[in-house]
Order: C-alpha cells, then structure tokens, then sequence
C-alpha cells in the first residue's frame, strides 16, 4: 500500500473525511472538508486515490461508496508516527506535554490511570 506522506493536501482532506465516515459518497466528502472544490473534482480525486490503491468502492444503487483499503487503527498508527517523527522530533514525550498543555478540559482519574497502566505495561515488555 502507497505511504499516506505521499498524498497532497486535499487528498488527505478526503482521505481523513473517508476516515471519519468509514465509507462515504462524493457528496458525503464534500460536505466534510473545508472549502471543497466541486462534486466533479472530488470525484476525480477520488478516483485517483483508488487507483493510487488507497480507496475502493462498491455500488449501492446508483451511488459510488468509498471504503478506505487500510484499518483506521492502522492508518492512525502511521499518521501518528509521522506527526510524532516531524513536529516532536520523535519524542513521546514531548508530544503528550504538548497535548496535555493544549487540553481545555482535566486529565481524568480514569485517563491517568490508564495511562500510567499503559507505561508500566510498555516497560515491562521492554518498550
């Protein structure tokens, strides 16, 4: 499967929509990204994700859907990797600081606590 770094800016547009969604139309896409170009161009950029073998889609009537190729856990994986590797010099670190600091509402007990059991477990498997 071709890297998601590999795709323009609106082409991530539509891929996150799609994402989000878990399937969706052309219209559906054009009404979840920012200043969408017309119907007719989504769907060509749609088609191309396809061929670049990022989409698929089936027929449901006389509508086109469009399915990711790729798990949404996995593709947040990657994107995560790569938002982590360019922006926090690959530190998880600093990243959850920023994340944290940037947070409108409190750390829950709940989330502390999985969290903590999160780094107790990375660190006994040696990660």
């Amino acid at each position: 499967m071709p890297e998601p770094s590999e795709l323009s800016r609106r082409e991530r547009q539509i891929m996150d929509a799609v994402f989000a969604l878990g399937e969706a139309t052309v219209n559906q896409v054009v009404e979840a990204i920012p200043s969408p170009p017309t119907a007719m161009a989504v769907r060509r950029t749609m088609h191309i994700l396809e061929e670049k073998g990022h989409l698929r889609r089936r027929e449901s009537g006389r509508e086109v859907v469009y399915l990711p190729r790729q798990a949404k856990g996995k593709a947040g994986r990657q994107a995560f990797e790569q938002v982590l590797e360019t922006f926090f010099g690959g530190s998880l670190e600093e990243a959850l600081a920023a994340h944290l600091h940037s947070r409108k509402d409190q750390v829950s007990a709940e989330e502390r606590a999985r969290l903590i059991a999160l780094i107790e477990q990375a660190q006994q498997e040696g990660r």
